[in-house]
């Protein structure tokens, strides 16, 4: 693999973080217009294809459900509907220490969620009324699972327990299926370790479209979480309003931020694990360390041949990878505070120091031990998190993602007479004048 340069300044690692956030043209890449041009018959943009899946879907339910899943994945089956049976089948044929590691990861998921949830209450005021909130789950959530270029039953385990926690009382799974029409069975065990009964082998838009809308076999759901595809994000895009949704996930992308104490081979193999995500991912190592960075990229040739992924992390690293020397950590802050990671990773002599300073990431890992590959399985908060800078605005999937906050009011006699006056004077500025009726008449009547 050919070396990476090392970008010196502010100004130029500037310049290549921007290019990070340009990644339209990578992904609309011809191999992909050539695949949808032999999918639909015809010169199709992804949105456009996108639109025509779910209003066929919205039409024709199930029908259009199995045809788009076996011309897109291949996955012919007579019914979506995974059975219990195949659940628990694959489950018990799972390897023990695959099922114990699950079951310890959605121990520790369930843990930390636990602390999120939110409380109804209220407040009755002196003058005898009360204003409050009352708290309940979703009744009906839809939980991505991807399964394309590599099964993630994480995934599944960080989307579904926060639903679980929140009290959702029907969460249902969809995955896309292999040519066999089968889902993968370190999937399906997830789900039974999550206790997720209902699990339909579907992907891609034509999943997002029959959670959506509903159909015979499927049913509608209020919300979708979950990262997927890019057709699965656009169809998310396109199906909100109809139905809610978690975020729009673009590629993974990690930072971190190290100085002359991390370890060179933690800070590489941090480097490579995210790269080994997609061609897509985004792996940005900064540092007021030249000699660091120069240890960092020996690392990475050196481990680089040993990892059963090589040319999907090859391919991101040469187009996303970034080895960036600033002139301080003050600088290495900023500049990831303008990136707004999903991941911000510390390796420094005193990572906590930096914690308050971070204004915008999806997860900060404090210290070389806590490798956002740990983060991704073990710790505890789920790994759905924002991409593509929305972390300036948006938070992890978490507990409240799957509530809904109902407010409640309630006026006493007296508040009614001491607050409809000045309300009045406000709905008349706004020429609401029916709104001003209303009030005069409460008015009236205590007079």
């Amino acid at each position: 693999m050919k070396r990476i340069p090392i970008l010196l300044g502010a100004q130029a690692a500037r310049a290549k973080i921007a290019r990070q956030r340009t990644l339209t043209e990578k992904i609309i890449s011809p191999a992909n217009l050539a695949r949808l041009e032999k999918t639909f018959g015809a010169r199709l943009t992804p949105e456009e294809a996108v639109k025509k899946i779910l209003d066929d879907v919205r039409e024709r339910g199930d029908a259009a459900v199995g045809e788009w899943n076996e011309k897109i994945d291949g996955g012919a089956r007579e019914n979506f509907l995974v059975s219990a049976a195949e659940i628990e089948t694959a489950y018990q044929e799972t390897p023990r220490a695959v099922r114990d590691a699950l079951h310890l990861a959605a121990q520790r998921i369930r843990a930390f969620h636990e602390k999120q949830k939110p409380r109804s209450w209220l407040d009755w005021t002196p003058e005898g009324g009360a204003l409050g909130q009352i708290i309940r789950p979703l009744a009906r959530v839809g939980v991505y699972a991807p399964g394309g270029a590599a099964p993630l039953p994480s995934s599944l385990l960080m989307s579904a327990l926060p639903a679980q926690v929140a009290g959702v009382p029907e969460i249902i799974v969809v995955s896309p299926p292999t040519r066999a029409g089968k889902i993968a069975p370190v999937i399906l065990a997830a789900a039974r370790v999550a206790a997720v009964a209902r699990v339909y082998a579907l992907g891609g838009a034509q999943a997002i479209a029959a959670l959506a809308f509903g159909t015979r076999t499927i049913p509608r759901v209020d919300k979708i979480v979950g990262a997927g595809g890019i057709f699965t994000t656009l169809a998310k895009r396109q199906a909100f309003g109809i139905v809610g949704i978690d975020g729009l996930y673009g590629p993974t992308e990690t930072v971190l931020i190290a100085d002359d104490s991390a370890p060179p081979r933690y800070v590489a193999a941090d480097l490579l694990a995210q790269a080994e995500h997609d061609v897509l991912a985004t792996s940005i190592l900064l540092t007021p360390s030249r000699a660091l960075a120069e240890r960092v990229a020996d690392e990475i040739d050196a481990q680089l041949p040993r990892l059963t992924r090589r040319a999907v992390i090859e391919s991101a690293w040469q187009n996303q990878g970034a080895l960036c020397v600033l002139a301080s950590l003050d600088e290495c802050l900023e500049l990831a505070n303008e990136y707004a990671p999903e991941h911000l990773c510390l390796l420094t002599r005193d990572a906590w120091a930096l914690v308050p300073r971070v204004r915008n990431a999806g997860g900060i890992f404090v210290g070389e031990q806590s490798s956002e590959a740990l983060g991704d399985y073990m710790l505890g908060p789920s790994h759905v998190m924002p991409t593509g800078g929305t972390a300036r605005f948006m938070s992890p999937l978490n507990v409240n993602d799957f509530v809904k906050i109902t407010s409640v009011f309630y006026a006493s006699a007296a508040e009614a007479k001491q607050l409809s006056a000045p309300g009045q004077i406000l709905a008349q500025g706004e020429e609401l004048t029916a709104h001003a009726r209303a009030l005069e008449q409460r008015i009236q009547d205590e007079g």
